[in-house]
């Protein structure tokens, strides 16, 4: 079986996809797994094999023994491809392009000596689709291998659109079209429609048309020229699916083969549907993943098994009671398998909470991985059948006249149906457990009975709609007669993030995007600040107040300060009058759990820099067993530190997996900012691509309002483009100083709570740190050795408190700040440019939030040197470690 190839990259792309959320550019590899990997060598097999089966040419014009090169030309060009582009090698991408490339135009070339050779006959027109489909790869293969070069962001959107529509539709679509003409009724087991061969034949150049239209428009940078490509595009694929129509109406799929091949065909409908609109709105860039998880999965998986499913027992042959054999095994649980891939699928491309499309995303992998074992569990029945039919023959059945012929029972049975469904609502079912506040299962709680019992219910309803757009309620203030029962209903029209209203002991989950949810107060007994609580929207100016008609106006004794109140208590000295707290940093601190290494790595070679930002909220460490809710990159807080050179292109995919709206703003490069660091709500992601032209240490953060929260929460990280002809030195580590306030001391991840947004707005930090966590480094401390040069860059990420990095016992001979030489570096640089005894010196690196550089300094005697912010007061709350010197 030379289909074996192809199930390896099915099983690959299968494991990549389940372990998508850890592996970077796991979108881009499943793609071309199953696209360049698994569905390319079905191509080369299958199409060789009705090419045959129409034409009828001798062996001899294309030898098994060629086949077999171009298929390892093919797998080892694919799998150059697969290792060049994640690690930014482009001249491995343009050879493993080019080996594909020349695989495929031989491949071409002997069709088209099959088709010279042959007799004239019926449904040539096949061989002309697989034709231009095989034109069509060689050119999407360039265009993939010049994405791998690093371009501007407009000529990468233009070129990622040509590449993927030549390939999906060009390479694919074209071979999918032309050989379901003939298959899909022999499939069904059916006469094809007597207008087949003539609606192809027709179909052909409208579908070559919409192929130029496309890639010119996608080239000239034309959108609408583009849009109108895919709508020439699909107005063909419908006049050509008149052909399949028929056959289906008169024998609807009955099997797992025929219902699969049909369930992918709609989902390229709904695939070029989606591609369109995406095309129109703006660039597609940012949708990569929702294309992938419409083609990939919907399209390519179920049609690639779908049509093993028929194919595989047919070409085992044997006759009709042996073919059956490993078809009943590729049939099982044929409807639970489809409805939990097709409804799967459908689920997770819709906006539900995050936890549920993971549980969905496992089961539909799951029903897709199944494949593989029922194919495997089909060939060894088949063979042992074979064996046995080969020690016994059976006795050949004859049917006597006027006996109807049986059908076998249809393998799509309602009760699979039921049992997928079944199956899905078990997955988000513990989804939701896992996340009942992103499911909007929190519990609304009525006003108290004691409030109740003070204002005699009128038994009358007061409805009103409420509306949360960017920082504000609309309307922001509503009046209710005393004694009401009161019903607000929210709608979040903010695209961009989560929203939702707590007022008085009632509250909504946080809300998607027009999504809704009811605030209910059983009886209203006065008047009522609500608010957003989301961290930072309230101070943002997020508030809703009710009023009440017959009574003083202005707010509950009962509730929280607004945004200007005061601070309730401190962390460190307790509200006014009462005992003071416990310090947060003690003499004697435990140890901290999972410290950050401060070790700066080199530059990475290449110049294209691909990199996956995963935004997640979760517990970490902010000081010796202390612990907030921070808001990360990756799961860290500073977020990833990237490293390169002038003239590197850095492509980062951010992809939200929080519950609020997130972005991210680099300051390492220059580009319009309105759609590269807009905030995406949760569930979706971005592309944001840009060149390094200036060398220094650039800060990055997350830029969605009030972004002082969104910094402060830990959403920041550094940028290092490295200033030409940097001196190599014996140690090089990376400070990120930062602020952390806390709503209260949690000494578990259990009891972590979300940043403070009062404290930020009133400028009064908890603790300053170095790299997330206060005093780690006095306890995990740097290291060098007397004599060797240490390089120390610092970056300041505020969000409100400037740094004066300074080593006590060391002195500066080098001095590096927002890409200037202050003291030394290479021969003319600084204003001191050979460093040594009797030149100048410097003795603290002062800088401003989002200002960052690097100090060099060389430790003349064993010791330990603290590195502090000369901030001191910023020092003793955590901004504070040390440098070990041994001999």
């Amino acid at each position: 079986m030379r289909d074996h190839p192809s199930l390896l990259w099915m099983v690959l792309a299968v494991v990549v996809a389940a372990i998508h959320q850890w592996v970077p550019d796991a979108t881009w590899l499943m793609v071309h797994l199953v696209l360049l990997g698994a569905l390319t060598h079905a191509i080369f097999v299958w199409s060789t094999h009705f090419a045959q089966a129409l034409l009828k040419t001798p062996d001899e014009l294309d030898s098994r023994s060629h086949q077999n090169r171009r298929l390892v030309l093919l797998l080892v060009g694919t799998s150059v491809v697969l290792v060049g582009v994640p690690t930014a090698t482009w001249w491995l991408v343009v050879v493993g392009a080019s080996l594909v490339s020349v695989a495929v135009i031989w491949h071409a070339l002997m069709l088209r000596r099959r088709l010279r050779h042959a007799l004239p006959g019926r449904f040539r027109i096949t061989l002309r689709y697989y034709l231009l489909a095989a034109v069509c790869l060689p050119l999407g293969a360039a265009f993939g291998a010049t994405l791998a070069l690093g371009l501007s962001q407009s000529w990468h959107e233009r070129l990622l659109v040509a590449h993927m529509m030549t390939n999906l539709l060009g390479w694919v679509g074209l071979t999918v079209t032309g050989t379901l003409i003939t298959l899909w009724p022999t499939m069904l087991r059916t006469p094809m429609d007597t207008r087949a061969e003539s609606l192809a034949t027709q179909a052909l150049p409208l579908l070559a048309t919409a192929l130029v239209i496309l890639n010119a428009g996608a080239f000239a940078g034309l959108r609408w020229v583009t849009v109108a490509g895919l709508l020439v595009y699909a107005a063909g694929l419908v006049w050509w699916g008149r052909a399949l129509w028929r056959p289906a109406r008169r024998r609807p799929p009955r099997e797992f083969a025929t219902a699969s091949v049909g369930s992918a065909l709609v989902w390229l409908a709904v695939g070029i549907a989606v591609t369109t609109w995406l095309v129109a709105r703006g660039p597609v860039s940012d949708s990569v993943g929702l294309l992938a998880s419409i083609f990939v999965v919907g399209f390519a998986a179920q049609l690639l098994t779908g049509a093993l499913s028929y194919l595989m027992p047919v070409v085992l042959g044997g006759g009709p009671s042996l073919v059956r054999i490993p078809q009943a095994w590729f049939n099982k649980l044929a409807a639970l398998r489809l409805v939990v891939i097709n409804v799967g699928l459908l689920l997770c491309l819709l906006p539900v909470p995050s936890l549920v499309r993971v549980t969905v995303s496992v089961l539909v992998l799951a029903a897709l991985a199944c494949f593989i074992p029922l194919m495997i569990a089909a060939i060894v029945s088949f063979v042992r059948a074979r064996r046995a039919a080969a020690d016994s023959p059976p006795a050949v059945p004859v049917r006597q006249p006027g006996t109807p012929v049986e059908r076998p029972a249809s393998a799509l049975t309602v009760a699979q149906s039921i049992g997928g469904v079944s199956a899905l609502l078990v997955a988000i079912t513990i989804g939701v457990g896992l996340d009942p506040v992103a499911a909007g299962l929190s519990s609304t709680t009525p006003t108290s009975a004691a409030q109740a019992q003070e204002v005699v219910a009128t038994g009358d309803t007061t409805r009103v709609e409420v509306s949360a757009d960017g920082m504000s309620y609309t309307p922001s203030s509503i009046t209710v007669p005393l004694g009401n029962r009161l019903v607000i209903d929210l709608v979040n029209n903010d695209p961009s993030t989560t929203h939702d209203l707590v007022l008085g002991d009632a509250k909504t989950p946080r809300l998607g995007h027009e999504e809704r949810a009811e605030v209910v107060i059983d009886v209203v007994t006065g008047p009522m600040d609500g608010w957003c609580t989301v961290v930072g929207h309230r101070q943002m100016g997020m508030t809703f107040t009710v009023q009440t008609e017959g009574a003083p106006a202005g707010t509950s004794a009962d509730s929280p300060s607004g945004p200007s109140g005061d601070i309730q208590g401190d962390l460190h000295g307790g509200p006014a009058g009462s005992a003071p707290a416990a310090p947060i940093l003690t003499d004697d601190p435990p140890p901290v759990l999972e410290p950050i290494d401060p070790v700066l790595a080199p530059a990475p070679e290449g110049t294209l820099h691909k990199v996956t930002f995963t935004a997640q909220e979760v517990a970490l460490e902010v000081a010796p067993g202390v612990w907030q809710k921070r808001w990360t990159f990756n799961g860290t807080a500073p977020g990833p530190t990237l490293r390169g050179k002038v003239g590197d292109v850095f492509e980062i995919t951010l992809v939200n997996d929080g519950t609020m709206g997130h972005s991210i703003d680099f300051h390492a490069g220059s580009l319009a900012p309105d759609r590269p660091m807009r905030t995406i709500p949760p569930g979706e992601s971005l592309v944001y691509r840009f060149t390094a032209t200036h060398s220094g240490i650039w800060m990055y953060h997350c830029s969605t309002m009030p972004m002082s929260s969104h910094i402060a929460a830990g959403m920041t990280g550094a940028v290092i483009i490295d200033p030409p002809n940097l001196p190599e030195v014996d140690h090089e580590y990376l400070l990120v100083q930062s602020e952390v306030y806390l709503s209260e001391v949690a000494t578990s991840a259990d009891d972590a709570t979300e940043v403070s947004a009062d404290k930020i707005v009133a400028e009064r930090p908890d603790l300053v740190v170095f790299n997330g966590i206060a005093n780690q480094y006095d306890e995990h401390q740097l290291e060098a050795r007397v004599g060797e040069r240490v390089r120390i860059w610092v970056l300041d990420s505020g969000p409100n408190r400037a740094s004066s990095f300074h080593v006590v016992g060391g002195q500066f001979d080098t001095v590096y700040e927002e890409g200037r030489w202050v003291l030394g570096g290479p021969e003319g640089a600084g204003s001191d440019s050979a460093a040594g005894e009797g030149t100048g010196g410097a003795q603290a690196l002062g800088l401003q939030p989002a200002q960052g550089g690097f100090v060099e300094l060389v430790l003349p005697e064993a010791g330990h040197y603290p590195l502090v912010s000369h901030v001191m007061v910023d020092a003793e709350r955590g901004a504070h470690g040390v440098l070990r010197v041994t001999e």
